[in-house]
């Protein structure tokens, strides 16, 4: 549940580009090993952004595909079974230090049947998932806002290189808002994460005495349990989201766009501790849309430029200005940290959304150095 990660027997992970920046979390380990070349792949889970945060504070690639591609079965994390079944599922998935490897990780995983194994995985050999399409330019949308949260000066940089790099190899980037539905995925999926009120994980914390992670101390309580109608009605506002954002997949002209580019968060890698909102992040899982990570460049002195204007929209963009705002943070610790995109694309399209991470990332590569990535 945290966006940073330490525990109490090895104490905090560490992020090996900048040891003041936080190395995400939760699975900010496999995410800081990958950073440091330490393994040549590795596995996270992810129930609101834990594969996604650490690939992004790491400089590497994740992905978070639907829950039902990858075997989850005997994970412990701190909840009764058949927890997930009634509030929001966690997905695993590989961080990796190229859109090949991710892709490697897929087709492994689908030659040995999981789902033979785990009754929860959908049955597909991986080269049999739809891919891009042969037939027409592959439409890509830029998404800037969520309605939540404003975009920081160096985030809508990136976005916009981004979508220069893409416009250069043929893709079509379509400039989009669909911030009124997005905006109302958060608080939904806050809901759902904890409908029975972290009782039975406080249960086995309080038995040993064990404190909580620096990160949860002042976000994690113990909460009474939803009522089974509040839990139904929950379920049926998602339901009703994602029947919504189906329309979203068209664009105003109503052709078929393949994949959003978006923020993996509306700031910088901030340092430890300070990361805050998931909007951008559990939108997706909310809405189980396979989601994955691009690292695009280092942070350089010319992002340190750019102010916001006008209010905060909310309190939760009122948290996340404080990251760029010189009276809480020197902006200085941001240089030399990774800067990435998210690629989002719908559910269960986990070979599409890694076919389109390699368009994007080979786009950036060539645009700035010249650089063909390997092909898949």
């Amino acid at each position: 549940m945290a966006l940073d990660s330490h525990n109490n027997v090895f104490g905090r992970t560490l992020n090996p580009i900048n040891t003041k920046l936080t190395a995400g979390g939760s699975s900010g380990g496999e995410g800081a090993l990958m950073a440091i070349k330490g393994s040549v792949l590795g596995v996270g889970t992810d129930v609101g952004g834990s594969i996604r945060v650490p690939a992004y504070a790491g400089g590497v690639y994740g992905l978070k595909g639907s829950w039902e591609r990858i075997p989850y079965a005997g994970q412990e994390g701190g909840a009764k079974g058949g927890e997930a079944k009634l509030g929001i599922a966690a997905s695993a998935g590989p961080l990796a230090r190229s859109v090949r490897d991710i892709d490697l990780f897929y087709r492994a995983v689908s030659a040995q049947r999981p789902w033979e194994k785990d009754p929860d995985v959908v049955p597909a050999i991986w080269e049999t998932l739809p891919t891009i399409p042969t037939d027409r330019p592959l439409r890509i949308g830029i998404l800037r806002r969520d309605g939540v949260t404003e975009t920081h000066p160096p985030i809508q940089t990136i976005l916009t290189e981004v979508r220069t790099a893409l416009s250069k190899t043929g893709v079509q980037a379509v400039e989009m808002d669909i911030s009124p539905l997005l905006s109302q995925c958060q608080s939904l999926a806050n809901s759902l994460f904890n409908i029975f009120g972290g009782n039975h994980m406080f249960d086995i914390l309080e038995a040993t005495s064990e404190p909580l992670s620096p990160w949860l101390t002042n976000r994690l309580k113990r909460k009474p349990e939803l009522s089974l109608d509040k839990v139904r009605e929950l379920q049926h506002r998602r339901t009703e989201l994602q029947q919504k954002f189906l329309s979203v997949w068209r664009d105003a002209q109503g052709q078929e766009i393949d994949a959003f580019v978006c923020p993996v968060a509306p700031h910088p890698v901030p340092e430890v501790d300070r990361w805050n909102g998931v909007s951008w992040t559990s939108a997706f899982v909310l809405l189980d849309y396979a989601a994955g990570v691009v690292p695009i460049r280092q942070f350089q002195e010319s992002d340190l430029q750019g102010e916001f204007q006008g209010k905060p929209i909310g309190g939760w963009d009122a948290r996340a200005r404080e990251l760029w705002d010189q009276g809480n943070v020197d902006r200085k610790v941001y240089l030399g940290s990774p800067l990435g995109v998210q690629v989002v694309c719908p559910r269960l399209a986990e070979r599409k959304l890694v076919d389109v991470m390699g368009i994007i990332d080979s786009g950036i590569k060539f645009a700035t150095t010249g650089e063909k990535s390997a092909k898949l």
